[in-house]
């Protein structure tokens, strides 16, 4: 017996129909070079119709794709909406990517439309020529560029708002990410409009982002990073007014949105929160608008979510990649462990979170073997749900990255008896010392606990006699010092005497991947050869 409901799609679509209907007066910001944008949803609606009737009218058609280089900021969002909605693909090209690898990108993917940013014709120009099937570039802002290109508002102002979006199958692409590519070329993540929609209400739900229409949220994560985390499409969902900071993030620029705006909800990656600490620690904000603040990308050190929570601001951990569109798990505070004391709670808290309807997760072994959720046992996380990806875009390595109708992750984890999903590591960053993994996510978290530390990343290094042993690399605060033997010291009654790091070096900086995180490939390449101290 079937059940006897209506077969209505799921499309970027219905996200639209709900931002013209329901939220005509809410409003998107944008920080621009020439100051803050302001429009209504009814305006940004009736710009991304101009847009739809001018991509149809230019010979796009459904499975075109469309890329963008870009910041956040409206015109960005217009592209969100009004590329998918005619049927074709929005692809989001990573402006932090090596040029080799942006040139991979655009031709793999066989774009034919590029919208780019006039900030951006420094890194733009030197390479549109290799994009080979691009058969157009419009640019957004005044600015000139050596790429010929037709101006994005001369573009659409010809054309009346298209009046009826045409028919498309919820399962039809909608979006395009490429993951970063830290060894190989990147892969390529097509997400649909099914996918999208679902992710949005998953975000939405209580135990995750629970977006209301009177919040007012700050999309610090990327454009181009994994849709930036799927923040527009569940925040217009929603309808919440949507700042976009634009190319201005730094601390201070960020931290200014956040009190003139009255920001209630944001996210970005802990690099990002380590900076606005900083700033916070220097000058004065009012933040007393914020309920929530998501970091995701890489661990959150413990020590982090206390300093938040001493600035009477919730820090919440998360979790997911590219291919699960991102957002997987959230570590909110269960019910059950409210009235605990302060230190399990941040213990918890320190976790990665569990899992928001909609994703199912195992952790397995070695062999494939399904492990318990003791928090004890650990292995790569498996995962599948609706928006977790089941394959890459035309790509070889996909038989890899699949199992049984799970996506392999490659992170390496424990799971509590309550849910809680605990990040160990990378497999490919696990230091592997006499036979015993070592976590260098764990260590870099109790030692960014150090009030002298500013950022930490560990990486193995070869050993004769254990194979590899952790080699600390550090960064201290301004003004600030500490000595190897301090760190060691400091970690001795944290972690297990045989994890202690066999050497500590300072360092200017952690060097960051496209997306933020801690390029560790860097580092190893960096320190490849380094002697370590004899007496192990």
């Amino acid at each position: 017996m079937k059940g006897l409901m209506q077969d209505f799609p799921l499309t970027i679509q219905h996200i639209m129909w709900r931002a013209e209907k329901l939220f005509r007066e809410k409003e998107i910001v944008s920080k621009l070079p020439s100051g803050l944008h302001r429009y209504t949803y009814a305006e940004f609606a009736e710009r991304a119709r101009r847009l739809a009737a001018a991509l149809i009218d230019s010979g796009v058609k459904p499975g075109d794709r469309v890329a963008t280089f870009a910041w956040n900021h409206y015109r960005h969002h217009e592209l969100y909406f009004a590329v998918p909605c005619i049927g074709a693909v929005l692809h989001t090209l990573n402006i932090r990517l090596f040029p080799e690898q942006l040139i991979y990108i655009a031709n793999h993917a066989e774009d034919r439309f590029v919208f780019f940013d006039d900030s951006l014709v420094s890194v733009l120009d030197p390479i549109s020529a290799e994009f080979t099937t691009v058969e157009r570039f419009i640019k957004m802002g005044e600015g000139d560029s050596k790429t010929e290109s037709v101006d994005y508002e001369e573009f659409i102002r010809s054309y009346d708002p298209i009046d009826q979006w045409p028919a498309v199958d919820e399962n039809a692409a909608a979006g395009m990410c490429y993951t970063s590519g830290t060894t190989g070329n990147p892969k390529g993540v097509v997400y649909s409009h099914r996918s999208t929609v679902l992710h949005s209400f998953g975000v939405n739900t209580g135990n995750a982002n629970g977006l209301k229409e009177d919040d007012v949220t700050l999309a610090i994560v990327p454009m181009f990073h994994a849709m930036a985390w799927g923040q527009p499409y569940s925040a217009t969902m929603a309808g919440c007014t949507q700042v976009y900071p634009g190319p201005f993030l730094d601390p201070a620029s960020l931290l200014d949105l956040m009190q003139s705006q009255r920001v209630t909800v944001s996210a970005g990656v802990p690099t990002i929160w380590i900076g606005v600490l900083d700033e916070l620690s220097k000058n004065g904000y009012d933040l007393s608008s914020v309920r929530l603040l998501t970091a995701g990308g890489a661990a959150v050190p413990r020590s982090m979510i206390e300093s938040f929570d001493s600035n009477g601001l919730s820090l919440v951990q998360g979790w997911g990649m590219t291919e699960t569109s991102p957002v997987c798990a959230l570590g909110h505070l269960k019910s059950s462990l409210q009235a605990e004391d302060d230190e399990t709670k941040f213990r918890v808290k320190a976790k990665t979170g569990f899992l928001i309807p909609g994703v199912e997760l195992r952790i397995v072994d070695d062999k494939g073997k399904e492990l318990p959720w003791d928090g004890k046992s650990f292995g790569e996380i498996q995962v599948r749900g609706p928006w977790i990806a089941s394959d890459y875009y035309n790509d070889p390595r996909s038989a890899d990255s699949f199992m049984d109708g799970w996506l392999r992750t490659g992170d390496v984890a424990t799971v509590d008896e309550l849910g809680y999903l605990q990040i160990v590591d990378r497999t490919k960053d696990l230091v592997k010392s006499g036979g015993e993994w070592i976590s260098s996510v764990e260590l870099e978290k109790e030692i960014m606990g150090h009030p002298a530390v500013l950022e930490a990343a560990v990486i193995g290094i070869p050993h004769a006699k254990w194979t590899e042993r952790p080699l600390a690399c550090v960064v201290l605060r301004e003004k600030m010092e500490a000595s190897s033997d301090e760190i060691i010291a400091f970690l001795e009654d944290k972690v297990a005497k045989w994890w202690l790091p066999d050497d500590v070096v300072f360092i200017a900086e952690v060097p960051k991947t496209s997306v933020g995180k801690f390029d560790k490939k860097v580092l190893r390449e960096k320190f490849d050869g380094h002697k370590l101290p004899t007496d192990v």
